[in-house]
């Protein structure tokens, strides 16, 4: 199978840096994740976005000329310019209740997880950051949403495949690497959505 320029998409704790990761050690391909282009290095993290232009720029000057890659995260409303370079790209959903719930684990083992707690620095953030992700099932929500992520997908020109993350991280790169390699992928922009 030859590997392509892979955007892995969905909610955040689905776990698309996970598979990103994987994909790209497997295709032995650089992995990157959109948060790294879409904020300034602060800390605490999160704070300060860098304009779409830079964002763009800086990811031109990093990757994007390679022949094969994998990004994982969400490009809607700042990464149109990209859209032309992608050859596949993957959603993963995850039932609501298991995603936040990896969410409230993968934030209980930051390594300021006290900062988070009532009373703590950052508790408010983090209270909003659950608020947000908490959102994105909801037809309503005028944030990142499932339904947003699907009206996207459907303008893209390029092939997509949508996945449930609860299967195994191994299960789920083999699945791709099958996928993508298939004939029948390469014509099938509404695979499993």
């Amino acid at each position: 199978m030859t590997p392509c320029r892979l955007l892995i998409t969905g909610a955040s704790g689905t776990g698309t840096s996970t598979l990103g990761r994987a994909l790209a050690q497997a295709w032995s391909v650089p992995w990157h994740d959109t948060d790294d282009y879409y904020w300034e290095p602060t800390d605490p993290p999160f704070r300060l976005k860098r304009a779409p232009e830079e964002r763009l720029a800086l990811m031109e000057a990093v990757f994007l000329p390679r022949r094969a890659w994998v990004i994982s995260g969400s490009m809607m409303g700042w990464g149109d310019p990209l859209i032309p370079r992608l050859d596949r790209v993957v959603l993963l959903r995850l039932d609501p209740a298991i995603r936040l719930e990896r969410l409230r684990a993968r934030e209980a083992t930051r390594a300021d997880a006290e900062t988070l707690q009532p009373g703590g620095a950052n508790h408010d953030a983090y209270l909003a950051f659950m608020n947000w992700a908490a959102g994105y099932d909801d037809p309503d929500f005028t944030g990142r949403s499932l339904k947003r992520h699907l009206a996207w997908l459907d303008t893209l020109p390029c092939p997509t495949l949508t996945l449930d993350s609860a299967e195994p991280v191994e299960r789920l790169v083999a699945r791709l690497s099958r996928g993508l390699a298939a004939p029948s992928a390469a014509g099938d922009t509404s695979a499993n959505r």
